[in-house]
């Protein structure tokens, strides 16, 4: 498979150990192979394991805004197979497109002021195979691609959806929300809010949150959330808005997520 390789050499994961890492490597895709092995890779994840009623029957997860994006891909070069994916859709070509996948879910309406130098990131997902023994490398390939996508295109602003399932209970859920609004909240400049909001679920003292692991990584990063969640009927899933202001990133994690340190 042709790819057009990028900078793995970084990690926000530091449990990587790098004789196990060296076998997955991380790209943007640039033929349509990879990044059909991506769409299919969503499928599997998505549909098949999580359901998500995305109305196709192809084997494939994709949607209008799939051919706007760039595709990050992890590969296990040991076996040719893409095992984690993550979507981006710079500012332009939403511009081009019209709209950003967020605000199907959100009034984004807040960060006109930031449009132009706003990322959309999604769609990430780690193949169930590779979560176990695999799983912490894999996603910490995802982290470095990023990474590295943030610091060659001088990306100022990251957003996307986080999903939260409620495989745990709607009592984890209840909680996770009263830890995000009361101590991850966004300034008010950058609040966004729900188009479906999601039903007041279980007594948030009942249960410890317990955080996904993407949402943990962007949280760790110095992400915030816009606000209450919305309520995405398609993935079953509870969402929240996060922006990421890479400026605000903390040196420690500005080190192993860019490989270097962020002037404030």
């Amino acid at each position: 498979m042709r790819t057009f390789s990028i900078d793995s050499s970084v990690s926000i994961s530091k449990s990587a150990a790098p004789d196990r890492s060296s076998r997955f490597s991380v790209r943007l895709a640039d033929d349509r192979a990879l990044i059909e092995a991506a769409l299919r890779l969503r499928y599997k994840v998505f549909c098949e394991e999580i359901g998500a009623d995305i109305q196709r029957h192809d084997g494939r997860d994709v949607d209008e805004f799939d051919p706007y994006c760039e595709h990050l891909v992890v590969i296990d070069e040991w076996r040719d197979k893409v095992v984690g994916t993550y979507r981006i859709l710079s500012p332009w070509n939403a511009e081009r497109l019209g709209k950003r996948y967020s605000e199907s879910e959100f009034r984004i309406d807040s960060l006109r002021a930031i449009q132009s130098e706003l990322f959309e990131v999604g769609r990430a997902c780690v193949h169930p195979a590779y979560r176990a023994a695999e799983g912490g490398i894999v996603l910490a390939r995802l982290w470095s691609g990023l990474g590295a996508y943030v610091r060659e295109r001088n990306v100022r602003f990251l957003a996307g959806c986080a999903s939260v399932p409620f495989e745990n209970g709607a009592l984890n859920f209840g909680a996770l929300r009263a830890l995000l609004l009361a101590k991850h909240l966004a300034p008010e400049e950058y609040r966004v809010e729900p188009i479906r909001g999601v039903p007041s679920l279980g007594d948030p003292q009942l249960a410890t949150p317990a955080l996904p692991a993407l949402l943990q990584g962007y949280l760790r990063l110095g992400a915030w959330v816009g606000g209450e969640a919305a309520w995405d009927p398609a993935f079953d899933c509870a969402d929240f808005f996060v922006l990421l202001d890479v400026q605000r990133i903390a040196p420690r994690y500005a080190r192993h997520f860019l490989g270097t340190s962020v002037t404030h």
